[in-house]
């Protein structure tokens, strides 16, 4: 009992620690929420797609002195538009137009960080660097998942409407393209928030592994986003506190809490592998014990054909 009580208590006593559990916490909420959605739309290659893309925006604003999260929100709205513009002006298929988009603009980043002087590590940029978050970083990141949440909380229903059939719900005069740009804002936001804990390369695992595990639980929309929230919360803490322990990065142990609980979900979630065998069995006997107990489903079967 003790070792685990100091599991949890010992990180707790470095500063360092204290301010990577609230950001991971945070950081796990937000991407929870959007997760829900994501899964849903169908879009996630569409996150993946935006967290690459944002590398050469965070080199751009290295290079201008601006904040680094401001250039990979420029950058992963201008993916997103790309995408959208050539989706809707050629015959090129949607995930095949985001695969172009984001490898491109990733290659492009890479370029122009081997061009710039800079003591930054890439490892930092690719795989996140949550124990060195900053009293300013847990701030920004604040600030970013409360505006988030604010507009999920007042339009969750169309968000949801537009995410399960956006045809319904452009003819009941829903606003479909700006819900559509909208959500692509949030998720370039979110994307931002999670860049400090997980990076470049693993924030789709964030935006995606929270809402695939609650949706193999869960039977509504609902406790869908409870239990992302709790998932996602959960493995950030649980994948935050593993890697302390164990000298380990952060967002890797993170992303490994999640896919650990994934495999779980996948076999034993009402919607797990194991249950739905278990449920056709189950549905299998009770039609062969109802043919059995009915004379004449049985008369039927040995009837001789007309032939």
């Amino acid at each position: 009992m003790t070792e685990w009580f100091d599991f949890i208590t010992v990180p707790l006593s470095f500063g360092f620690m204290q301010r990577a559990l609230v950001a991971s916490v945070l950081i796990g909420a937000v991407c929870s929420v959007l997760s829900c959605y994501l899964v849903l739309k169908g879009w996630s290659l569409m996150g993946d797609a935006i967290s690459h893309a944002v590398l050469p925006g965070i080199v751009l604003a290295y290079v201008a002195g601006l904040p680094l999260s401001f250039g990979a929100f420029v950058a992963g709205l201008t993916c997103a538009g790309l995408t959208g513009y050539l989706k809707e002006n050629s015959r090129v298929k949607e995930d095949t137009v985001m695969g172009i988009v984001f490898s491109g603009m990733f290659g492009f980043g890479l370029v122009l960080f081997t061009k710039i002087h800079t003591d930054q590590h890439l490892d930092h940029i690719l795989f996140g660097n949550l124990l060195g978050v900053s009293v300013s970083d847990l701030i920004e990141i604040a600030v970013i998942a409360g505006g988030t949440f604010l507009v999920v909380a007042l339009k969750w229903r169309d968000l949801l409407l537009y995410c399960f059939d956006p045809q319904h719900a452009r003819a009941i005069g829903l606003p479909v393209r700006v819900i559509h740009y909208g959500l692509l804002v949030l998720l370039a936001l979110t994307i931002v928030t999670s860049l400090k804990a997980v990076g470049i390369i693993l924030v789709v695992a964030m935006l995606v592994a929270p809402g695939a595990i609650a949706f193999l639980l869960t039977t509504s929309f609902a406790r869908m986003l409870v239990v992302a929230a709790v998932v996602a919360i959960g493995s950030c803490i649980t994948g935050t506190l593993i890697s302390f322990h164990i000298d380990g990065a952060t967002g890797p142990c993170i992303v490994l809490t999640q896919s650990a609980v994934f495999i779980l979900a996948f076999l034993f979630g009402h919607r797990g592998v194991l249950r739905t065998r278990r449920m056709i069995q189950r549905e299998q006997r009770e039609a062969t014990d109802q043919r059995r107990a009915d004379p004449l489903a049985q008369a039927g079967e040995r009837r001789p054909s007309a032939t």
